[in-house]
């Protein structure tokens, strides 16, 4: 009789690797890259460009320096450097953008132990840094020799009154002020989509976000809820940001609860905060919350103990 061999987990194996998960993201912000070139001319795209590289440069020095494994084949640096710049105006210094890449691959990627390890996007706290260190920069939004004036403007979230159904096409072509990887929803949709169906996220979280922001938003009596999907960061932050495998849900129905409380805190954001946006905040908070709301939703293993559990059932 031929010997059994029983081997640790994982038991199911799959041809899905971290560079090709990453490549696919990529693939997936590439509309919108290009109609950042489109709308705002070639400096949204070379600040794409500058920011991935910086990310890679920093990741693999940082690894050298510590000596740790180097990770940069993985394409998760490229990532982080893409939508860091994502969120940024056109306008902003090259320099300010390496403090945000700085502060996503060092504060929250590598101090932390890595990709894997970090409890909140990196490329969100990139942005959070760069807003409150240089608010001025971070909130002037301008046109670059695109189809967007080259003149200083608003976003249609920070100007009352302008979300309108007559701004639809507006909003869905990203021709208004805005982050570079914000404004054109059509583009975010077609990426989003594409995620979706080549299976790298799945829609709960996207649609429980998207839904429950358009749903409070109207509850607290906000100015056109079905506007506010297409106007802002929520598109960007549902498809790219919510859905990163370190700081979202494991279970279907903690990403259920993470995708309508992160809908909720925006709304409310939006809504009653002196602030006109609100996902970076939402996201951010929800990340915090994630290992509370996995512990509360891991399903119980077949013929044993919910989680938890087993150690009071020990004691006994």
């Amino acid at each position: 009789m031929s010997k059994l061999t029983v081997s640790v987990s994982p038991h199911i194996r799959s041809s899905r690797t971290t560079q090709n998960i990453m490549l696919d993201v990529i693939i997936a912000m590439l509309p919108v890259v290009i109609a950042s070139g489109f709308l705002f001319g070639p400096r949204a795209i070379l600040l794409t460009v500058i920011s991935s590289a910086v990310c890679v440069l920093l990741e693999y020095c940082w690894e050298k320096l510590m000596k740790k494994p180097l990770t940069v084949q993985d394409l998760s640096a490229v990532v982080t450097g893409m939508l860091v710049a994502m969120n940024v105006p056109v306008s902003t210094p090259v320099w300010m953008l390496i403090v945000g890449d700085i502060a996503a691959i060092i504060l929250v990627k590598q101090l932390f132990g890595g990709l894997g390890c970090n409890f909140v996007n990196p490329a969100l706290v990139g942005r959070l840094v760069m807003m409150f260190s240089f608010p001025s920069a971070m909130t002037t939004f301008t046109g670059s020799a695109g189809i967007v004036d080259a003149t200083t403007s608003a976003t249609p979230l920070s100007a009352p009154g302008t979300l309108v159904w007559d701004q639809f096409t507006t909003l869905l072509l990203g021709k208004h002020g805005g982050a570079i990887g914000e404004t054109c929803a059509l583009a975010i949709l077609i990426g989003g989509i594409y995620l979706i169906v080549r299976k790298v996220i799945k829609p709960i979280i996207p649609l429980c976000f998207i839904g429950s922001c358009c749903l409070f938003t109207f509850l607290f009596g906000g100015e056109n809820p079905i506007m506010q999907i297409f106007a802002g960061g929520l598109l960007c932050g549902a498809f790219f940001m919510a859905t990163d495998y370190v700081t979202s849900p494991i279970t279907n129905s903690g990403k259920v609860i993470f995708g309508v409380f992160i809908g909720f805190l925006t709304a409310v954001i939006r809504v009653f905060g002196s602030y006109p946006e609100g996902v970076t905040f939402a996201i951010l908070f929800g990340n915090v919350l994630v290992p509370y709301i996995n512990d509360l939703t891991l399903t119980r293993p077949l013929g044993g103990l919910f989680p938890g559990k087993e150690k009071k059932e020990a004691a006994k």
